[in-house]
């Protein structure tokens, strides 16, 4: 049985259409209702109007992605509780529509983090990277973050300097829109001032802080997800490490044994994202899904290649730190598990995750970073490839 192929879209301002992915091989959409403020319920009504359009086109919506969780719950401020309330009925009304697997992250502030995202690949495409001086240099000298100094060594801040003094007015501006460039499917970005007031609010939280703040989210959440028969994924920190004095709590495999002991439930479950997990080379991507396959119910499937010194750059889905071929072949061994042992959740839905921005789409306006058509394209036949090859190994094996 083979994964469910998905594919990321984001509604109908896409500028990839329905039609296009069709051509792809997908058979399952991951979605999310962004033009709904974060916070507020998704309602059963609007849910309906974005599963008829999927299912217009032959597509199962196969996975929320994301359901997002207010910055008020991960600080537990203001009107967190009613919040988390919301949260409880959107989990209801997308179960009573037929969805059952969502998609969150726990990040505070930003979403990802990159700093340059037009690097021209070795073949003319165009892909991302994150350079931990540059990003350094942002932090010291234009955003002039209060603490910065004490975050990094001297090393560094030589090196931060030294760049952030060769850089003319427009790489400026061009480094700061890149740093604060808004989530996928919003292109809305924070200003400075926005940005600075954002990073206050965390002030006086603590990894220690933030990883009760999600202890507390789990336990309020999942009971509701087991009870309608959704399956939660948490995704990763991208990248896994801490940024900006911000805490980053689902970076390492500590963090996941973490959040898995919060809950034991297979509905308190893993996205599991090779490319975020990969961008830090203190992780083993290929054992980190053998010990958690049993809790993994979405695969976000890219790489990078990743130093020790924190930078690393968007690749090739079958070529960099992240060994492809174990992972999938751990997660098909997995699939084949689960319907022996007559579990509920064998879909394991997969997309390409990210792809470069190769010639046909380099023209086209709106395309997010990232989310070009042919770059996930070829990334997505890529790993069907590698994903038939496997699968026939392990049957021929039996």
């Amino acid at each position: 049985m083979p994964f469910e192929h998905t594919w990321r879209w984001f509604g109908p301002h896409d500028p990839i259409t329905l039609p296009e992915i069709k051509q792809t091989g997908a058979t399952g959409i991951v979605t999310a209702l962004h033009h709904i403020p974060t916070g507020e319920v998704w309602s059963i009504e609007e849910i309906e109007k974005r599963k008829a359009i999927v299912e217009s086109y032959g597509f199962r919506w196969s996975v929320v992605e994301s359901l997002p969780v207010h910055e008020n719950i991960k600080k537990q401020a203001g009107n967190y509780k009613q919040l988390i309330e919301n949260y409880k009925q959107s989990l209801r009304n997308l179960a009573c529509c037929g969805i059952d697997t969502v998609c969150y992250n726990f990040m505070p502030v930003l979403d990802w983090s990159r700093t340059d995202l037009n690097v021209r690949y070795h073949d003319g495409s165009i892909t991302s990277r994150f350079n931990y001086v540059e990003f350094a240099a942002f932090d010291l000298f234009i955003l002039k973050r209060e603490g910065a100094s004490d975050t990094y060594d001297e090393d560094t801040i030589r090196k931060a300097e030294a760049y952030f003094k060769s850089l003319k007015d427009d790489q400026v501006q061009q480094l700061l829109s890149t740093i604060l460039l808004g989530l996928p499917g919003s292109l809305e970005a924070y200003s400075l001032p926005e940005f600075k007031e954002a990073l206050h609010s965390y002030k006086h939280i603590t990894k220690t802080v933030l990883r009760e703040h999600l202890a507390y989210f789990i336990k309020e959440i999942t009971p509701v997800a087991e009870e309608v028969g959704i399956y939660l994924v948490i995704h990763p920190d991208d990248p896994p490490f801490s940024l900006l004095g911000l805490p980053r709590i689902v970076s390492t495999r500590d963090d996941l044994e973490y959040i898995m002991n919060i809950y034991n439930s297979v509905h308190n479950g893993i996205a599991l994202c090779t490319g975020s997990l990969g961008a830090g080379y203190f992780n083993n991507v290929a054992k980190l899904a053998e010990q958690f396959a049993q809790r993994i119910n979405f695969l976000h499937l890219r790489n990078v290649t990743a130093t020790p010194d924190r930078n690393f750059m968007e690749s090739d889905h079958l070529i960099g730190v992240v060994d492809m071929f174990s992972v999938i072949r751990t997660m098909l061994l997995e699939q084949k598990r689960r319907i022996q042992v007559s579990r509920k959740d064998t879909r394991l839905p997969m997309r390409p995750d990210h792809g470069r921005l190769m010639i046909p789409d380099q023209h086209k306006k709106g395309i997010y970073p990232g989310y070009s058509l042919f770059g996930r394209m070829r990334g997505l036949a890529e790993i069907r490839g590698m994903e038939v090859a496997i699968q026939r190994m392990i049957d021929e094996s039996l």
